[in-house]
Order: structure tokens, then sequence, then C-alpha cells
């Protein structure tokens, strides 16, 4: 066992050391390089669909033997139809603006140096992600555009997928100036092949993983690789006392419904007292109309005519449900709504919905997280609704990158200072 696994952990070194050497040949090329590399990937995977539906007819016939849900399974097929909706996704990935290089701020200097901080890539990105093969490809875009190497562990699952996905873009790459080593797939699809590249301190730069709570949470507990957090997402919806009643049951059930199984559908509804006997009846029949199983305390409870409301415990107010299910409580006050947001919410997405401006200012400044809505569906916060185009995640934390993670997110900076002659402690004339 132990020489599997050192077999195993060498091979992964051989692939991070590529990467790393393929990060300094990538990241000082212009963008006509990277875009012309992205149209010839996209034209690859297209060109390859039936060999890549192939991998993927093999991925799922073992999912279904392991007994894998039918919406798990879905998640994972591909078809020709959908490669080509990836494909076209990397078209769009090219159209959008280079932030390498760009200028974040600068000025000269009172001695005559002129200071510039400009966006640079970050380096080689692991990205840890869960079920669908498409994320391959979409994070392998968004990172060769922003001039950085992908290092790539999806699931086991779609391994097979995977590992013709990335072999399409490498060969498509190999005719293209971005070195075909800037995407690649980690080897293995063991445990320890996770945590090889959680503890490549020094060949990889960043880890982002994308999947749920306890994944996310294994890597940033065991990983030595600096992370950012991204996806879980336990998003409330306050429904303050001063509420349109009929906008808020809108609100509610649009981010509730329009895709529940999403970080950021609202698994919370917290109501103002002095909205609740309006807004309850019609708010409760409206989710149970659409499906929604509510978790409520006993003041939800006693506005419950059809007796479907189940008792809330304190597990349902921390849950990210992603399903066709609410937590729901009654509250004194904002700042109690606020209290609540703060103890058992993620930090991705809250929403109050109200028509006094007094209040909305109040929450805004009030809640801790990524993304406050005001009057807004917590559905919104998403990459492609803020005009940033595709995005590699959400992050709930707050250093270097926080809310919908886009291009410009996928870089550091660094200072570049030009002088003509300067020496310290002398005055250049």
């Amino acid at each position: 066992m132990g020489g599997e696994q050192d077999r195993e952990r060498e091979e992964f070194l051989r692939v991070a050391r590529r990467a790393r050497e393929a990060a300094a040949g990538l990241a000082p090329l212009p963008r006509a390089a990277k875009d012309a590399a992205l149209h010839a990937i996209a034209d690859a995977l297209t060109a390859a669909a039936p060999e890549i539906v192939k991998a993927n007819e093999a991925d799922v016939e073992r999912a279904r033997e392991s007994g894998t849900s039918e919406h798990m399974i879905d998640r994972l097929s591909l078809t020709v139809e959908r490669i080509a909706g990836i494909a076209d996704a990397v078209r769009k990935v090219a159209a959008l603006p280079d932030p390498v290089g760009e200028t974040v701020r600068g000025n000269v200097l009172p001695n005559g140096l002129d200071l510039r901080q400009i966006r640079v890539p970050l380096g080689v990105v692991g990205i840890i992600y869960e079920g669908r093969p498409n994320v391959t490809v979409d994070a392998a875009a968004l990172c060769l555009k922003s001039g950085n190497v992908a290092m790539l562990r999806g699931s086991s699952s779609a391994y097979e997928s995977n590992t013709v996905l990335v072999g399409v873009m490498q060969a498509a790459l190999a005719g293209t100036a971005v070195p075909a080593d800037a995407v690649q797939l980690v080897p293995g699809t063991s445990r320890e092949s996770v945590k090889h590249l959680m503890r490549a301190r020094g060949l990889v730069d960043v880890l982002i993983p994308r999947g749920g709570a306890s994944l996310i949470n294994s890597v940033v507990e065991e990983s030595t690789v600096p992370v950012i957090e991204t996806g879980v997402g336990n998003c409330a919806v306050y429904v303050d006392a001063a509420a349109d009643v009929d906008l808020a049951v809108k609100i509610l059930v649009n981010a509730k419904t329009q895709r529940p199984s999403v970080c950021n559908a609202a698994e919370t509804v917290l109501v103002h007292e002095g909205i609740a006997d309006a807004f309850l009846p019609k708010a409760l029949a409206a989710l149970r109309g659409a499906g929604v199983t509510v978790h409520g305390d006993e003041a939800v409870r006693a506005h419950d005519v059809a007796g479907e409301v189940v008792e809330a415990t304190e597990d349902d107010y921390y849950a990210e449900y992603l399903s066709l299910d609410i937590a729901a409580r009654v509250v004194g006050t904002l700042d109690e709504a606020v209290a609540h947001i703060r103890t058992y919410g993620s930090g991705h997405t809250e929403a109050i919905v109200t028509t006094s401006q007094a209040a909305a200012k109040r929450f805004v400044a009030l809640v801790d997280s990524a993304a406050v809505m005001v009057n807004a569906s917590t559905r919104f916060t998403d990459g492609e609704e803020f005009g940033f185009g595709a995005e590699i995640g959400i992050s709930t934390q707050k250093l270097h990158a926080r809310g919908p993670m886009g291009l410009p997110e996928l870089t550091s900076t660094k200072y570049v200072v030009t002088g003509e002659g300067h020496l310290k402690g002398q005055t250049v004339f």
C-alpha cells in the first residue's frame, strides 16, 4: 500500500511541476494568444463530442450501478448538445475583457517615482469540485483567460469524462501559444490524490473548492495551500414590518423555488411580527402550492391553516437544504433578524423586503454577507447576473475575493515602480 501511495505522489508531483513550469510561460502571453487558445479548445470539444459522450456513458453506467439518484445522474450526463453548450461557454469567456495587466491604481509620487499596481495571474490554481464534468471545462477556460494554470480534481464519479475532456483540451492547446500543460488533471481517484493537491504548497498557489459544506470544510481544514472558500449558501429572506406583502411573497417563492439546489437559493425566511398576520397565510399557501415543506417555529405554525408546517429544530436554521424545504421564524425586530442571520447564516446572500428606506439602510449596514439584496431575490447573486460573465464560484470569505468570482478575482497584483536613476536618500534633479 505504501509503495502505491508513493508512486501516486510521485506522479502527482510530476504533473504539478509541469503545471508550475507552464504557469511561467502562460503568464506573459497577450490576450490574443489566450483567446486563440480558447477558441481552439471550443472547436476541439465540438469535434470530439462523440468520444466525450462515450467516456461519459461509462461514468453514467457506473453511477447507476452504485445507486446514484437520477437527479445526480442528470448533472453527470453529457450529450452532444450539452457539449456544444459547453463549447459556446468557452467562446463567451474568450470574448470577456482580459484583466491581466490592468492598472488597479497608480500615481506619480512626490519624489518623481511612477507607481502602478497592476493585475497579474495567481499562478497555478487548484480546483476541487463535485459532480458535473462541465465544470472541468468552465474552470479551465476561466483560468486560462486570466493567465492561470488549472489543476483540476473532479469527482471520481466523472473520472472517465474528465480524463477525456482534459486530453481534448491539452491536444487543442498543443497547436497554440499556450502551453499544453496549462490544463492538468490531478492523477488518481483516491482520497490521497486530493490530499496531494491540498498539500502542494509551493507548487500550487491557491485552492478553490466547489461543492457541499463537507467538501469545503475538509479542504479548508486540511489544506496547506491557501484556500478561497466558495459555495455554501444558507441564505435568508427577511420580510420587514414595512414590506409590501404581495411583493414579499413573490420574492420569497422565487428565491426558494426558482432553482432550489443552488447556493443562492433561500433556505430561511424571517418575518417581522408586525406583518406576520398579513404575510404568513399568503406565504405558507404559496410555498405549499410550490411543493415546499416549511419548518417553522411556534409563531409560524400558528398561521398554518393546512397543518403542514413541520416544527423547526435548531439544525433547521443552520441547514443548507438545497431542496424544496425552508426554515421559517417570526422575529420581533429587524435587529433580531440580523442576530439570527449572524448566528445561523453562512455569509453568502441575504435579502430584505421593505418599503422603508431606513430599514433597508440599517439591514444593509448590519448584515455581514457577501451580497445583500433589497427588494430582490437572493437568486441574483451570480457572476453572469452581475454582468461579470462566467464565474469560478461565489466566495463567502473576506480575504482577496468576496461574492461572485469572475476573471479579476482570479488575479493578484504587483507593483511596478519606474524611476529615473532614483536613489534612496538622494534627490533626483
